[in-house]
């Protein structure tokens, strides 16, 4: 009897036929020779009230309920989410689900209708979109069911707690990944810019021929060949590619549902893919007021993996970030040439200048390119007319800011810091351009 009154519910369907007969009961009251027709009324629901109930639990194990979930979910994406309900009456019936989703996604009203005929399954299918990284914890799946009669309900729970890592968006990867293999990404008219510095590697040991360059001698291999032997080399073609990402306070600032920060850590896993079927080494430096994580740049089959484990743990402290430190880092772990593609952002043109003695240091070592964001609000202003004194004074400071922008970018460039200003919808796709770019034209 115990579990009888915990999974029987009520349905609207009773309340309605209550406030009927009550309302006949008053009208009787005034003419007594209908009395007998609310009484009637009032049996007949007692008895399909009983009925509906027999129905109802003539069956021991009335569905089964089996919930398919993926082993991680991609922040940022749509993750698809399968129930399975199985009918063991022998009769159709219709059923609700309702899912105790994890607390991050703040749905408490998530609630799925079906009719599931005898004997029967029904696959039901849901799409839910993370918008942080972390653990979220499922709760059970409950489906109310209910008859032809329909006053009454039978709730059914399946315990399928479980606990799901969502990772740094990863379900693009294969996508941008082809494309750029392909140089789908990139545009028309790059140039071969000259390159700074020497990144060779050694080919062979052959005779001089006049012409060879004379600084390439190899004079033990000339005494050991009485003649003149000279090294060859050829251009390495596996380049170091680091990303760097900035936890700071200012990568804490919303867009589209995620915070910069995740932006930037979903286009970093991205990016590392691509550079990784480059056949580049692809590596992982995170900082705020202190160094987070490091990864040496390598290109072995397991580094994107241990990428991606990086990459999950990143947090904040909500505060300054320290680039002297950042500096220090890339002259004593970063020995080779590399690129370094740093997500920051910059708000005003007095933050950049505090932080770019130790940009034009690095860029000194590096081919150094610094992804900032474009502040979507602001533009939006900029778009409205304005009508009142308050709305003048806000483009005016929407300008202001928006110009701010321009004039970073250009002084960056005119210290020899590659630049990339773009909204966080289109990072990832502009990042990607930028660096198969840059590989096209040799310029790391």
């Amino acid at each position: 009897m115990k579990h009888f009154f915990t999974s029987v519910y009520i349905t609207n369907r009773v309340y309605i036929a209550l406030c009927i007969i009550i309302v006949w009961f008053v009208v009787a009251f005034f003419f007594p020779i209908i009395n007998i027709v609310p009484r009637v009324l009032l049996m007949l629901l007692i008895f399909f009230i009983i009925l509906d109930a027999l129905l109802l639990y003539s069956k021991q194990q009335p569905i089964t309920i089996l919930r398919t979930l993926p082993e991680r979910m991609s922040n940022g994406d749509a993750n698809l989410i399968s129930v399975s309900i199985t009918n063991h009456y022998n009769y159709a019936i219709t059923t609700m689900l309702i899912e105790e989703l994890p607390e991050q996604f703040q749905k408490r009203d998530f609630m799925v209708p079906k009719t599931i005929a005898s004997n029967e399954n029904a696959l039901l299918q849901y799409t839910v979109t993370p918008a942080t990284r972390g653990i979220y914890h499922y709760g059970s799946s409950i489906v109310m069911v209910s008859n032809v009669v329909g006053l009454l309900q039978r709730r059914v729970a399946a315990c399928n707690n479980a606990s799901i890592p969502t990772y740094p968006s990863y379900k693009k990867m294969s996508r941008f990944a082809l494309s750029a293999i392909s140089n789908q990404l990139t545009q028309y008219g790059t140039k071969q810019l000259r390159k700074m510095g020497s990144s060779n590697e050694f080919e062979q040991i052959k005779e001089y021929v006049k012409g060879d360059d004379v600084r390439t001698i190899n004079w033990k291999a000339s005494a050991r060949k009485q003649g003149l032997m000279v090294n060859t080399y050829t251009d390495e073609k596996s380049q170091q590619v680091y990303c760097i990402i900035n936890k700071g306070r200012v990568m804490q600032m919303p867009f589209d549902g995620l915070s910069l920060l995740d932006h930037a850590i979903n286009a970093t896993l991205i990016l590392t893919n691509v550079a990784l079927s480059k056949k580049d080494k692809a590596g992982l430096i995170t900082f705020n007021n202190k160094i987070g994580s490091l990864v040496p740049a390598d290109a072995k089959a397991t580094q994107l993996n241990l990428i991606l484990e990086h990459l999950y743990k990143q947090e904040t402290t909500f505060l300054e970030s320290d680039f002297e430190k950042l500096y220090s880092l890339v002259r004593t772990k970063i020995t080779q040439r590399s690129l370094l593609v740093l997500f920051t952002n910059f708000e005003t043109y007095s933050s950049m200048q505090r932080e770019l003695p130790y940009l034009k240091k690095i860029s000194a070592q590096h081919l150094l390119l610094v992804v900032f964001f474009e502040n979507t609000v602001i533009k939006q202003l900029l778009e409205h007319n304005a009508t009142t004194i308050e709305q003048v004074y806000t483009k005016t400071i929407a300008e202001k800011l928006l110009f701010e922008k321009r004039k970073i970018v250009k002084d960056l460039n005119n210290n020899g810091i590659l630049t990339l200003l773009t909204t966080p919808q289109a990072l990832t796709v502009n990042a990607v351009n930028k660096y198969v770019d840059l590989k096209m034209r040799r310029a790391i």
